[in-house]
Formats: structure tokens, C-alpha cells, sequence
């Protein structure tokens, strides 16, 4: 099944409402039990062309699922994208304004700000020569689509995370502008503090192996469906941590050694 343009527009109205209102719609993958990865990826593109034409600028991309952990848990062999838009960046050290999202999660990811375009099929070197510099961040995530049905119990699934734009709400960057090549990404990770205890650790191989392999994955996910990734825009190569509940009054801080660090607060 192939959802309809009225059903793909209704879907992202719904998510757009959702978000502005700070409330949860209920499980898109039962609403349209056959829809497919690409209709998901349809819903994100309806509510990107929404929020473009109100103003809004795309500064970014986000890649999510590249863990072999999360991947498992739903039952999938590939990532997802997202897009990241210029009102969802916060300073590092900043504060996030209480109400501002749903069920704030917080995730520890490299950053590739790129220096030139990627599209279609891409090598690692490619990569690693489009990338102006890497950085520590934090991806904060919220959901506009409830984690399970209320009814049933069934958990949202990946077309669900898909059409609610991966998941995606704020990212905030580091001030650290190290060249790509001068770190082992692979071995490049954080110590990461809630409220001054340490609640998890991570490396970047827990992203495919190597944080370069997911920005080689976006590139051809985007020649696939016309888009590229521009210079001067910043990609989230994924996270090597799982996810962090940040309710009000949480402060966060991802220690990267060397490569640097970076903490946002929840008010």
C-alpha cells in the first residue's frame, strides 16, 4: 500500500499540530497499517515544505538508528534521517525553556559540519574531504507521536520515527573545530553526566563501525530522493549512547576529552 497525497498530507498536518501544541498523536503505522519507509520519508518531506514555507531554514541533517542495539530493538537493518532546522539550535551551555518540548531525551554524537556538497554514491574519503571539521554535540530528541498505543500496547515502529522527522528537536554543538582527520572517530567518545553523576559512555564505532560510514549512508539516502547534503550545513552522525529522559531541571554534560565537550540544561 502506497498512502494517498491526502493521507500523507493529513499525517504531517497532524504531526505539525502536534508539535506546535506540545501534545502526542497516536501511532501513524496502525492509522495506515501497510504504509511503507518511503511514505514515512513523504510525511517528514509534507512537513519540511511546511515549515520551509513559514520561514523556517534547513541547516542540517541528523542521521538515528545506526546502533546495532537500537536497530535490533525495532526490528530493522538501517538508519533514518532527519532534518534539522535553524529555531532547533541551542548554545552550548544554554538552557531549554520549560514547556518547549514534549519528553525531552538527550543523545552523544559526532557532528560533521561539511565544506562542500554530497550527494549519491559517496566514499569515505569523499566524505572526510567534503567535511570542514567535526565536533562534539548533543542531539535532543522529542516525539509527537506516542512511544506505544495506549490501546494495545504495540510500540511505534520505524515509519512512525520517520514521518515524526526522526525523531528530531534540538541539537546543540561544541565549540571545538577539530579536522576530521586529526581524531580515530572510531575510538573518539564521551563521558556523559546527568545532573553530575555519570549515566553513560560511548565510542564512535558503535555508529556502523565508523561515524564516517552513516554520512556515506545519508549521502546515497538523499540522491535517492533528489536531496543533498549542502555546504556549511552540520550532519549528526548518529548516537553511541541510548537515550536520556531530561525532565525539567536536568543538566547534561558530554566530557570528549581531546575532542572536546558540550552541556545544555533543562529548565
Amino acid at each position: 500500500m502506497t498512502l494517498t497525497d491526502t493521507q500523507v498530507e493529513q499525517a504531517a498536518a497532524d504531526l505539525l499540530a502536534a508539535e506546535e501544541s506540545r501534545s502526542q498523536i497516536r501511532l501513524l503505522s496502525l492509522r495506515h497499517p501497510g504504509m511503507t519507509l518511503d511514505d514515512a520519508y513523504r510525511i517528514q518531506s509534507a512537513q519540511m515544505a511546511q515549515k520551509l514555507a513559514a520561514g523556517r531554514r534547513i541547516v542540517g541533517w541528523k542521521i538515528g538508528l545506526t546502533s546495532k542495539v537500537m536497530q535490533e530493538a525495532l526490528k530493522i537493518d538501517t538508519p533514518d534521517s532527519g532534518v534539522l532546522f535553524d529555531d532547533m539550535i541551542f548554545p552550548n551551555g544554554g538552557t531549554v525553556p520549560a514547556g518547549r518540548f514534549i519528553q525531552p531525551r538527550i543523545e552523544a554524537e559526532i557532528a560533521f559540519v561539511m565544506k562542500a556538497p554530497l550527494s549519491g554514491e559517496v566514499s569515505r574519503d569523499d566524505v572526510i574531504a567534503a567535511t570542514d571539521y567535526v565536533t562534539p554535540s548533543l542531539e535532543i530528541l522529542d516525539t509527537r507521536i506516542l512511544r506505544a498505543d495506549p490501546d494495545t500496547g504495540t510500540p511505534r515502529i520505524i515509519t512512525d520515527t520517520v514521518s515524526d522527522n526522526a525523531a528530531n528537536a534540538g541539537i546543540v554543538t561544541g565549540a571545538e573545530r577539530n579536522p576530521p582527520e586529526a581524531f580515530d572517530l572510531r575510538w573518539t567518545g564521551a563521558i556523559l553526566t546527568k545532573n553530575d553523576e555519570v549515566v553513560a559512555t560511548g565510542l564512535g564505532a558503535a555508529v556502523l563501525n565508523d561515524p564516517v560510514t552513516g554520512i556515506v549512508w545519508l549521502a546515497r539516502r538523499m540522491g535517492q530522493y533528489g536531496q543533498r547534503i549542502e555546504a556549511g550545513q552540520v550532519v549528526l552522525s548518529g548516537s553511541f549512547i541510548a537515550p536520556i529522559e531530561c525532565p525539567s531541571g536536568t543538566r547534561i554534560a558530554a566530557d570528549f576529552g581531546a575532542f572536546g565537550s558540550v552541556a545544555i540544561n533543562f529548565d
